[in-house]
Protein backbone atom coordinates (compact mmCIF):
# COMPACT_ATOMS: atom_id res chain seq x y z
CA UNK A 1 0.00 0.00 0.00
CA UNK A 2 1.49 3.40 -0.73
CA UNK A 3 1.97 6.59 1.39
CA UNK A 4 -0.29 9.54 0.62
CA UNK A 5 0.36 12.89 2.04
CA UNK A 6 -1.27 15.72 1.55
CA UNK A 7 -2.76 14.36 -1.97
CA UNK A 8 1.14 13.14 -2.96
CA UNK A 9 2.79 9.59 -3.03
CA UNK A 10 5.80 9.60 -1.12
CA UNK A 11 7.74 7.59 -4.20
CA UNK A 12 7.34 10.73 -6.30
CA UNK A 13 10.92 12.27 -5.61
CA UNK A 14 13.51 9.76 -6.06
CA UNK A 15 16.06 9.97 -3.40
CA UNK A 16 19.08 12.49 -3.04
CA UNK A 17 17.40 15.29 -5.27
CA UNK A 18 17.25 18.56 -3.94
CA UNK A 19 13.37 19.38 -2.85
CA UNK A 20 12.80 23.36 -2.49
CA UNK A 21 10.18 24.44 -0.61
CA UNK A 22 8.71 28.20 -0.94
CA UNK A 23 7.34 29.96 2.16
CA UNK A 24 4.55 32.73 1.31
CA UNK A 25 3.27 34.95 3.64
CA UNK A 26 -0.22 36.24 2.09
CA UNK A 27 -0.73 39.78 0.78
CA UNK A 28 -1.43 42.48 2.23
CA UNK A 29 -5.10 42.63 3.17
CA UNK A 30 -8.42 44.44 3.81
CA UNK A 31 -8.87 45.14 7.28
CA UNK A 32 -11.91 43.48 9.03
CA UNK A 33 -13.73 46.78 9.52
CA UNK A 34 -13.74 46.99 5.51
CA UNK A 35 -14.60 43.21 4.61
CA UNK A 36 -15.22 40.62 7.70
CA UNK A 37 -13.88 38.38 5.13
CA UNK A 38 -10.71 40.05 5.21
CA UNK A 39 -9.42 39.88 1.37
CA UNK A 40 -6.21 41.17 -0.08
CA UNK A 41 -6.27 45.13 -0.61
CA UNK A 42 -5.15 46.32 -4.55
CA UNK A 43 -2.33 47.05 -3.20
CA UNK A 44 -2.00 43.52 -1.67
CA UNK A 45 -2.84 42.09 -5.13
CA UNK A 46 -0.25 44.29 -7.24
CA UNK A 47 2.72 43.54 -4.58
CA UNK A 48 2.02 39.52 -4.98
CA UNK A 49 1.93 40.04 -8.17
CA UNK A 50 5.23 41.46 -8.47
CA UNK A 51 6.66 39.14 -6.23
CA UNK A 52 5.62 36.35 -7.79
CA UNK A 53 6.61 37.43 -11.30
CA UNK A 54 10.50 38.23 -10.08
CA UNK A 55 10.40 34.99 -8.20
CA UNK A 56 9.18 33.27 -11.94
CA UNK A 57 12.37 35.06 -13.09
CA UNK A 58 14.45 33.17 -10.42
CA UNK A 59 13.12 29.98 -11.43
CA UNK A 60 10.34 29.60 -8.92
CA UNK A 61 8.38 26.17 -9.56
CA UNK A 62 6.80 23.64 -7.74
CA UNK A 63 4.63 20.39 -7.73
CA UNK A 64 1.44 22.67 -6.01
CA UNK A 65 0.82 25.50 -4.30
CA UNK A 66 -0.90 25.03 -0.63
CA UNK A 67 -2.85 27.57 0.98
CA UNK A 68 -5.17 27.72 4.56
CA UNK A 69 -8.66 28.43 4.46
CA UNK A 70 -8.35 31.89 4.55
CA UNK A 71 -9.24 34.25 1.84
CA UNK A 72 -6.45 36.69 1.27
CA UNK A 73 -4.19 33.02 1.74
CA UNK A 74 -6.27 31.66 -1.16
CA UNK A 75 -6.66 34.74 -2.99
CA UNK A 76 -2.10 35.29 -3.08
CA UNK A 77 -2.43 31.15 -4.15
CA UNK A 78 -4.19 32.16 -7.22
CA UNK A 79 -2.07 34.97 -8.35
CA UNK A 80 0.87 32.86 -7.89
CA UNK A 81 -0.27 30.61 -10.02
CA UNK A 82 -0.48 32.78 -12.73
CA UNK A 83 2.80 33.56 -12.69
CA UNK A 84 4.83 30.33 -11.36
CA UNK A 85 4.57 26.75 -12.79
CA UNK A 86 2.62 24.46 -11.16
CA UNK A 87 0.29 21.58 -11.22
CA UNK A 88 -2.25 23.91 -9.55
CA UNK A 89 -3.54 25.02 -5.89
CA UNK A 90 -5.25 23.57 -3.03
CA UNK A 91 -6.83 24.48 0.02
CA UNK A 92 -4.91 22.38 3.42
CA UNK A 93 -5.56 21.81 6.84
CA UNK A 94 -3.26 22.98 9.33
CA UNK A 95 -1.74 26.01 7.70
CA UNK A 96 -3.97 28.59 9.76
CA UNK A 97 -2.03 31.01 12.15
CA UNK A 98 -2.16 29.06 14.97
CA UNK A 99 -1.71 25.83 13.84
CA UNK A 100 0.49 23.01 14.95
CA UNK A 101 3.84 23.89 12.61
CA UNK A 102 5.43 19.97 13.48
CA UNK A 103 1.96 18.49 11.32
CA UNK A 104 3.18 20.60 8.48
CA UNK A 105 6.38 19.57 8.89
CA UNK A 106 5.75 16.02 8.80
CA UNK A 107 3.69 16.05 5.65
CA UNK A 108 5.85 18.28 3.35
CA UNK A 109 9.32 16.40 4.15
CA UNK A 110 7.30 13.45 3.65
CA UNK A 111 5.89 14.82 0.00
CA UNK A 112 9.77 15.02 -0.98
CA UNK A 113 8.29 17.34 -4.00
CA UNK A 114 9.15 21.12 -4.70
CA UNK A 115 5.61 23.00 -2.79
CA UNK A 116 4.32 26.35 -2.78
CA UNK A 117 3.05 26.98 0.97
CA UNK A 118 0.92 30.06 1.55
CA UNK A 119 -0.02 31.03 4.83
CA UNK A 120 -0.10 33.63 7.98
CA UNK A 121 1.93 34.49 10.85
CA UNK A 122 2.62 33.05 12.93
CA UNK A 123 2.65 29.65 11.84
CA UNK A 124 4.85 30.61 9.48
CA UNK A 125 7.41 31.71 11.66
CA UNK A 126 7.36 28.87 13.82
CA UNK A 127 7.51 26.65 10.77
CA UNK A 128 10.68 27.77 9.45
CA UNK A 129 12.14 27.93 12.69
CA UNK A 130 11.11 24.06 13.10
CA UNK A 131 13.04 23.38 9.63
CA UNK A 132 15.77 25.33 9.83
CA UNK A 133 16.48 24.64 13.53
CA UNK A 134 14.47 21.71 14.87
CA UNK A 135 12.11 23.93 17.60
CA UNK A 136 9.22 26.08 16.52
CA UNK A 137 10.13 28.79 18.97
CA UNK A 138 11.98 32.07 17.96
CA UNK A 139 11.72 33.76 14.58
CA UNK A 140 14.93 32.98 12.12
CA UNK A 141 12.93 34.76 9.15
CA UNK A 142 11.60 37.74 8.38
CA UNK A 143 8.10 37.40 6.59
CA UNK A 144 6.45 40.80 5.33
CA UNK A 145 3.57 40.23 3.87
CA UNK A 146 3.58 38.73 0.46
CA UNK A 147 7.14 37.55 1.12
CA UNK A 148 8.88 34.16 -0.60
CA UNK A 149 11.41 32.57 1.62
CA UNK A 150 13.00 29.84 -0.34
CA UNK A 151 14.02 27.18 1.85
CA UNK A 152 15.77 24.05 -0.08
CA UNK A 153 16.86 20.08 1.49
CA UNK A 154 18.85 17.55 0.46
CA UNK A 155 18.56 14.73 2.72
CA UNK A 156 18.01 15.84 5.61
CA UNK A 157 19.06 19.34 6.34
CA UNK A 158 17.19 22.71 5.33
CA UNK A 159 18.73 25.49 4.33
CA UNK A 160 17.58 29.12 3.27
CA UNK A 161 18.52 29.62 -0.53
CA UNK A 162 16.96 33.46 -0.74
CA UNK A 163 13.94 35.51 0.41
CA UNK A 164 11.89 38.04 -1.82
CA UNK A 165 9.72 40.83 -0.26
CA UNK A 166 8.10 43.70 -2.70
CA UNK A 167 10.84 45.99 -1.81
CA UNK A 168 12.78 44.04 -3.55
CA UNK A 169 11.30 43.10 -6.31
Amino acid sequence: MESVVWGLREDENPGGTVMHLYLVRHGEAKSEQEDPECPLSNRGREAVDRVSRAAAKKGMAASWIFHSDKLRAKQTAEILARNIPSEGICEIKGLRPEDDPSLTKAALEASGRSLIVVGHLPHLNRLAAMLLNGNSSGQVIDFPTACVVCLSRRKQDWKVNWTMDPAGA
